[in-house]
């Protein structure tokens, strides 16, 4: 069993702290508890780079090594690092279970060492018709992230 962590930080106020635990070859569980944001839904990725000398600007892109266009989690096409929205209730906290095959922990496209991002707006999965629909998923601007780290 391989386990890492993120703990987000935020220039706006927001926080919280994402679990990793992968067993085997089997899918990657994501289990998180965000605080500081308003309530519906907000885009959530593993971006490509754990590089946070800019804030969350300097993650770069939504992880993606297959080169495929952005997508929702359920998606055959989509980025590796796509991951949807996180629900966030009317006290400003979201805690969620996420998982997914495409986010290892170990391996080439291992995702220790990137970051996670949460973003200010939905993600529309890639299906809202905008011009960044099937990059980034409109999802807005990065209030918080986080570098993925091993977990002892």
């Amino acid at each position: 069993m391989v386990k890492g962590v993120a703990v987000l930080n935020s220039s706006e106020g927001v926080k919280g702290t994402i679990l990793f635990v992968q067993e085997g070859d089997g899918p990657t569980t994501v289990t998180g508890n965000v605080s500081g944001l308003k309530p519906g839904l907000h885009g959530f990725h593993v971006h490509a780079l754990g590089d946070t000398t800019n804030g969350c600007m300097s993650t770069g892109p939504h992880f993606n090594p297959a080169g495929k266009e952005h997508g929702a989690p359920e998606d055959e096409h989509r980025h590796a690092g796509d991951l949807g929205n996180i629900i966030v209730g009317d006290d400003g906290t979201a805690t969620f279970t996420i998982v997914d095959k495409q986010i290892p922990l170990c391996g080439s496209n291992s995702i220790i060492g990137r970051a996670v991002v949460v973003h200010a707006d939905p993600d529309d999965l890639g299906k809202g018709g905008h011009e960044l629909s099937k990059s980034t998923g409109n999802a807005g601007g990065r209030i918080a992230c986080g570098i993925i780290g091993l977990q002892g």
